[in-house]
């Protein structure tokens, strides 16, 4: 007798399959799952509802043959429409799910789920910071990989001076002492912040438009994106 299981999902891929099916690739906590989702596509199917994207989901799947589970069941539970109201959110909505996507082919972990969970629900909220939602996922993302960058030391091995001016170093993957840099002791505080704190936590962080565009775009190089 086939096995089933019920899972918090999102959907991070749609394909058509036949005439009324539909092939979806689905992130849940327990990792990636690739599922067939049977008459998805006709008019009054059951299915069709709980499978948007930009959404989290709670399905029932049965294990099929080979890697392809059938979805039985599916239901929306929260779906995240502003995201489609604001073009820069919903590009980076496709960019987290693809990187993700890509990511746990070769790591698996459940974390993978719970980043792009907060991710979508807080690019969700019109009023929350869209570039310090991005620094976050980025350095997430990159600390996933193993790659997590360093806010202590400099490329030298010193301790990083509240006093001194710093440019990411793209080939050494840190920070490097410089005079014409961008990168100051608030940036460095405030990436700390970021790196240590839940992304529920940090959207509440307030005064931060004078360096949040710095921040981004380090942590954006440094994900190698």
């Amino acid at each position: 007798m086939a096995e089933s299981e019920r899972l918090r999902a999102i959907v991070l891929r749609r394909t058509n399959y036949g005439e009324a099916d539909r092939i979806l690739q689905l992130l849940t906590p327990k990792g990636k799952r690739s599922v067939m989702a049977k008459g998805a596509r006709r008019e009054r199917s059951k299915l069709a509802g709980g499978i948007e994207l930009f959404a989290l989901c709670d399905v029932v799947l049965r294990s099929g043959r080979g890697d392809l589970a059938l979805l039985t069941s599916s239901r929306l539970v929260a779906f995240y429409r502003h995201i489609l109201e604001d073009y820069d959110r919903m590009q980076f909505a496709y960019t987290s799910m693809k990187l993700i996507a890509s990511a746990c082919e070769d790591i698996e972990s459940p974390e993978w789920y719970y980043v792009l969970a907060a991710t979508l629900e807080h690019l969700d909220k019109p009023t929350a910071n869209r570039q310090l939602i991005e620094t976050w996922f980025y350095l997430r993302y990159s600390a996933l990989l193993g790659n997590e960058i360093n806010l202590r030391l400099d490329v030298s091995g010193n301790k990083l001076d509240p006093d001194r001016l710093y440019m990411y170093d793209e080939s050494e993957k840190a920070l490097r002492a410089a005079e014409q840099g961008s990168i100051g002791a608030d940036h460095i505080k405030l990436l700390r912040l970021i790196d240590a704190k839940s992304l529920e936590q940090i959207v509440q962080i307030g005064g931060i438009e004078a360096v949040i565009a710095d921040c981004w775009l380090l942590a954006r190089q440094h994900a190698a994106v």
